[in-house]
């Protein structure tokens, strides 16, 4: 993100996102990042879509997940306050946050992912 302040830009990191590896299935990261370049978007703009509408809806059943036998190290970064209560979360329901990641791939919502220009912003 850039900061405008009088008439000169200063790139700046967002502290609003923090740094976060994970494993993830290989398969499922490779339908995320398509989709994400034909949307204009990033592969975890979209997972955190899913992410806040699979919290919203509570509806992560452990018993009806296959974890996926394709999982690689995937880093990214999040949300800060997303990922913090995706990790709350995911020790309510005594599961990984993987899983986690890996069942709200079914819920993204492409209307409100953010345009991968985001990141490119400039505030004031």
């Amino acid at each position: 993100m850039w900061i405008k302040i009088g008439d000169r830009l200063y790139q700046a990191n967002d502290s609003s996102r923090v740094k976060f590896r994970t494993t993830f299935s290989k398969r499922l990261l490779e339908e995320l990042r398509a989709l994400a370049e034909k949307n204009h978007t990033y592969a975890n703009y979209l997972l955190e879509t899913g992410l806040e509408k699979t919290l919203r809806q509570n509806e992560f059943v452990k018993d009806q997940f296959k974890r996926p036998t394709d999982r690689i190290q995937y880093k990214t970064t999040f949300d800060k306050d997303l990922l913090n209560i995706v990790r709350k979360y995911a020790k309510d329901k005594n599961v990984s946050i993987n899983d986690i990641m890996e069942y709200s791939v079914k819920n993204i919502d492409l209307q409100n992912a953010k345009s991968s220009s985001h990141r490119f912003r400039v505030e004031e």
